[in-house]
């Protein structure tokens, strides 16, 4: 049941049911895998821009008669061996990445009025998937829950805001990337010109990832100090 600890319960002298009392969820398991997802799936990333650049530079190579078609079979394999692995890591980073916000989401809940949250339960999945919403509702998710778990208030968002601003721009950018490469025959210049996009994606990424490691390590170090495990 989420990893966390059972439930407690407030019982009365007369009889009646006790009434449940929201859970505490464990999140440090969640964090650990997140905090190794994450950067392996950025890792991935540069291997991506770095099959980019291959793939330019054989290309030209090729049209200097230096390279053979062989050469370009076996940037194509590369290209293929690093973008499969790419795909499950982002896959994964992101379903843990997810478990993790919503166990600190619900812990969230515990430290305040439920109307701290600015947004329902269901936007801090929801709201990665919704069209134009998500460029803002999961800023404001991850905000309301680092302010709500910061052991002082008010909680300083900047950090929050300086990984969102690079998320929204890598995102953005790398979309700009696939519409360009639909758009556009596949020429000399538009690999060196992709390859030069995804070497700011490849930047904005790591970015992105080193701030997302640090807010959900501290968002979970708060959580674990303001709880108390229930004894006996």
């Amino acid at each position: 049941m989420d990893g966390a600890h059972q439930d407690s319960t407030a019982g009365t002298a007369n009889g009646l049911p006790s009434v449940p009392m929201q859970r505490f969820r464990a999140v440090s398991g969640p964090a650990r895998a997140a905090a190794l997802l994450i950067p392996a799936a950025t890792v991935g990333n540069a291997l991506i821009t770095v099959s980019d650049w291959r793939d330019y530079l054989v290309v030209h190579a090729y049209r200097a008669g230096t390279a053979t078609v062989a050469d370009l079979r076996a940037a194509d394999t590369f290209a293929l061996w690093v973008s499969i692995p790419q795909v499950v890591l982002y896959a994964a980073a992101g379903a843990v990445f997810l478990l993790w916000l919503w166990r600190a989401r619900c812990n969230a809940e515990l430290y305040g009025p439920r109307t701290a949250q600015r947004r329902a339960r269901g936007w801090v999945i929801g709201g990665w998937f919704a069209p134009i919403a998500n460029l803002w509702l999961p800023h404001q998710v991850v905000t309301d829950i680092w302010r709500a778990s910061a052991p002082r208030s008010p909680a300083p968002r900047g950090p929050v805001t300086a990984w969102w601003a690079l998320f929204v721009a890598d995102t953005l950018l790398s979309r700009s990337m696939g519409h360009y490469y639909l758009a556009k025959k596949v020429t000399e210049s538009s690999l060196r010109h992709a390859a030069a996009l995804s070497t700011v994606c490849a930047t904005l990424d790591l970015a992105a990832a080193v701030l997302i490691v640090v807010l959900l390590t501290r968002i979970t170090a708060w959580q674990n100090r303001r709880h108390t495990p229930a004894t006996g």
